[in-house]
């Protein structure tokens, strides 16, 4: 019987939705979108595979869109169900045929996709940039366009801009590629493979980290707005989803979450990032099993670690500050001492030594805290001491601030430098900026890290989650 049942299930969750409703359905007639979702205990969620959407890393699930999701299919207790069509064009055409509940991928509510759909409560706004290879003459305008190789993801907001365009300017031309991701064209660009192609500032300030070469011509539009979509015919689920969006930006789920994928792009190095892509080949393969080791005992991401080891040393055991921390990880001879470390030059040593060390610190920061908050706060005390992070967040209470956030204690960092503010707290004076550079810095090698050694194709389903950030586990 129980084998049965479970037959009975796949079979059902491969149908469409709104079709297997159908046969479930009473002679009451057909229940609205939320009560189907309730009553199959699942939301489907179709999206895109981009680090601005969905993909699997090492841990599990990530992306915004993912986390967006998890926490809309939490707050009505369901699971989760999340998937990549083979191409984008086919992400609308899966909700408006009840293949998928909503649709989660970063996408422009424009007047032509309302024909198909209908969308929910805006939650992002972004432009839509032209993007070249750096050495190559800028564009300014439209005009330096024409008769150059622009390329775009097919059924994209981008093609109706540039049919729009085509209005005025008659000579514009595109090719429209159906099989690919903007993350795929932006490469292309880096490499001299095409001239152009347009993408959302998201997709550029994330994808630049990894393709360094790409830069923003000119804003083909600004103001662009985001939201999820939905079947047409029935408002109950966009409108459950509406007032979910309503309740995390009122709360600060929202904002912590947009944080955690783009508060830390703003900050970009050309010459760092591709010297850091290099490292990664030519350095990193000798270290890596080690990281994952320490990784093991302590509980800490492997890439976390290596992240850290790259910001501190770039990955060298023989490193040397003017102030005297030394190794692949800078440990000064207390931490060193702390952590049993005899040798800090031993790469070896100074990974575990500076993962165990890590550990300490975090041990410290309050457990209330949500992640990633709690990571980010964590990095900062491990850059400047603990005692200094303290003071930064009593400092975010003076100012009317949520203690336990890292956007809001970021503020508040810099404030340590000033004798108005670090005279008011216990610790005195401290480099604020110190901390926010560090951290920003290791967000942006953990991101690379993360997306290059993660497995990005594969769906992924969840159970209801009570706690507001904890991750789901992952069934491949």
């Amino acid at each position: 019987m129980e084998t049965r049942s479970k037959s009975w299930l796949a079979w059902l969750v491969s149908m469409p939705v709104l079709a297997a409703w159908a046969l479930l359905g009473t002679c009451s007639g057909i229940p609205s979108q939320l009560d189907q979702v309730m009553k199959l205990g699942e939301l489907r969620v179709v999206t895109r595979n981009s680090p601005t959407s969905y993909y699997l890393g090492p841990e599990g699930a990530l992306g915004p869109e993912y986390e967006l999701a998890r926490e809309f299919a939490n707050n009505i207790g369901v699971s989760l169900y999340i998937y990549t069509p083979e191409q984008f064009a086919n992400v609308l055409p899966d909700v408006a045929a009840g293949r998928a509940h909503l649709a989660a991928a970063g996408l422009s509510a424009t007047a032509e996709r309302s024909e198909l759909v209908q969308f929910g409560s805006v939650y992002q706004q972004v432009s839509q940039h032209l993007v070249y290879r750096v050495g190559a003459k800028r564009p300014r305008s439209i005009e330096d366009v024409i008769g150059e190789h622009l390329e775009v993801v097919a059924s994209t907001s981008h093609v109706e801009l540039l049919e729009e365009l085509r209005q005025q300017y008659p000579e514009l031309t595109w090719i429209e590629n159906p099989g690919t991701e903007s993350a795929e064209l932006l490469y292309k660009v880096s490499q001299g493979q095409i001239d152009f192609t347009i993408a959302d500032s998201t997709e550029f300030a994330i994808n630049r980290n990894f393709h360094p070469e790409i830069r923003v011509g000119f804003d083909v539009k600004e103001g662009d707005a985001i939201a999820w979509a939905f079947a047409p015919g029935d408002d109950s689920l966009r409108e459950r989803a509406d007032q979910f969006f309503e309740d995390i930006h009122q709360d600060g789920t929202l904002v912590r979450i947009i944080d955690r994928y783009y508060g830390h792009t703003n900050k970009f190095d050309y010459v760092g990032t591709r010297t850091f892509l290099r490292h990664i080949e030519t350095r990193l393969p000798a270290y890596r099993h080690t990281f994952e080791s320490a990784a093991e005992v302590t509980g800490v991401d492997w890439q976390l670690l290596a992240a850290i080891g790259y910001q501190e040393s770039h990955w060298n055991p023989h490193a040397v500050s003017p102030t005297g921390v030394r190794g692949l990880m800078m440990l000064t001879q207390a931490t060193a001492r702390h952590m049993g470390i005899d040798n800090r030059v031993d790469p070896e040593q100074s990974i575990y030594g500076g993962a165990r060390y890590y550990r300490r610190v975090k041990n410290k920061v309050p457990d209330r805290i949500p992640e990633p908050d709690r990571t980010w706060l964590t990095l900062a005390a491990y850059n400047v001491g603990f005692g200094h992070v303290e003071d930064a967040r009593i400092l975010a209470e003076m100012h009317g601030k949520n203690p336990d956030s890292w956007a809001e204690v970021r503020e508040m960092l810099p404030l340590l430098s000033q004798k108005k503010w670090y005279s008011r707290v216990k610790r005195g004076y401290a480099g604020g900026w110190q901390p926010v550079l560090y951290v920003d810095n290791i967000r942006n090698y953990y991101d690379i890290l993360l997306w290059m050694t993660s497995n990005h194709m594969q769906p992924f389903r969840s159970e209801p989650q009570s706690t507001e950030l904890e991750e789901p586990p992952v069934e491949t």
